[in-house]
């Protein structure tokens, strides 16, 4: 399947992922950085749309195996690239939609060939996406709409960590509380344009009880007592787990918070300390399958994951002591941590080891 890919998509994800990071770093008052073409407000469409979800859809399209469902990352990359040339962002936000509208054909064709728990999961996080971006194209603030598109890489990550953890054998409870916790996080996200507080309220509280879920049910429980790249894998989960604990319990306690320190804080310990903890896990595994090419695990990978998790909690510190610079420079090595681990990557793909491997 991976030749079949459009390749030209991979570079557009690359360079939106790396913009995005550069444009966090503006924003974060490292102005001798800014450029004319990257306003600071394209930080998190470059991020969550660009990246993440240009990334998810193909991989969901792969999953698919059929040619109709690569239409999603395609209108999601060129989407990407708009915003990259500086070009519209109302149109780039409606190439955004159509992809997530296309995205939840392919998740739903995918429900339609397997009808479980994880795949319905699956669909949802689709309609997350598709909600957030529909709102950003009316021209809603982003406070209203980011935890939208938050939801939609928790419930993409969870509905597959449920898949994985099919070799438990869960039982009834399991299920019945995962259910409880999907319909928490809808009737938050339902709130929000109606009762922000109260839909944050309850939107956190439903992440909280998601990553306990996660933390007790996933197999990275058990598996994180393994050797080498399985070890360092539950590791990334654990870790995550703990940050989207982290970020639902600052949703649940600031309530109706729309911007400042505290609203970092959250959206950082959510997009940085859950999302890209679960990249860093799931990468060795997920690029060999999108484009053949093998990562060799090393320990050396144990590096970029302490430092992001260290940078982000200097990071979380500094927003909520208001210490600026603990703030800046915590966002500064949260940056270093994600290009070294795109080092670390680059590395083993391209290393030749005849005979060993990087364990």
């Amino acid at each position: 399947m991976p030749s079949r890919l459009p390749f030209f998509i991979l570079p557009i994800i690359l360079l939106a992922l790396l913009s995005g990071l550069w444009v966090g770093l503006v924003r974060l008052g490292w102005t001798s950085l800014a450029t004319p073409l990257l306003g600071p407000l394209l930080h998190g469409p470059l991020m969550v749309s660009g990246f993440l979800g240009t990334l998810i859809a193909l991989e969901r399209a792969v999953a698919l195996r059929v040619g109709w469902g690569f239409a999603s990352p395609v209108f999601s990359g060129i989407a990407a690239a708009v915003l990259l040339a500086g070009g519209n962002g109302t149109f780039a936000a409606a190439l955004f939609t159509l992809a997530a509208a296309l995205f939840l054909l392919v998740n739903g064709a995918i429900l339609r060939q397997q009808t479980t728990l994880f795949t319905f999961t699956l669909l949802l996080g689709g309609v997350t996406w598709l909600v957030g971006n529909g709102l950003w194209l009316l021209g809603r603030p982003f406070y209203q709409l980011v935890l939208w598109w938050g939801c939609f890489l928790v419930l993409t990550i969870a509905g597959e960590r449920l898949e994985l953890s099919r070799v438990r054998k869960l039982n009834r409870l399991a299920h019945q509380l995962f259910g409880g916790v999907l319909l928490l996080l809808a009737v938050g996200l339902g709130l929000m344009g109606i009762h922000y507080a109260a839909a944050m309220h309850l939107t956190g509280i439903g992440l909280f009880a998601l990553a306990g879920w996660l933390a007790y049910y996933d197999i990275a429980r058990f598996t994180v007592r393994k050797e080498g790249l399985t070890r360092y894998i539950a590791l990334c989960l654990l870790l995550g787990y703990l940050w989207l604990a982290v970020a639902g319990g600052l949703a649940a306690i600031g309530g109706g918070v729309m911007a400042g320190l505290w609203y970092d804080a959250l959206l950082h310990a959510l997009f940085v300390g859950f999302v890209f903890s679960m990249i860093f896990g799931h990468a060795p595994i997920i690029l060999p399958s999108l484009t053949g090419l093998q990562v060799h695990f090393s320990r050396r990978f144990y590096l970029p994951l302490a430092l992001l998790h260290l940078s982000l909690l200097l990071r979380v510190v500094g927003n909520l002591t208001v210490w600026i610079a603990g703030r800046q420079w915590g966002g500064m090595l949260n940056a270093v941590a994600i290009l070294l681990f795109l080092g670390n990557i680059i590395w083993t793909v391209t290393a030749t080891r005849p005979g060993k491997t990087a364990l």
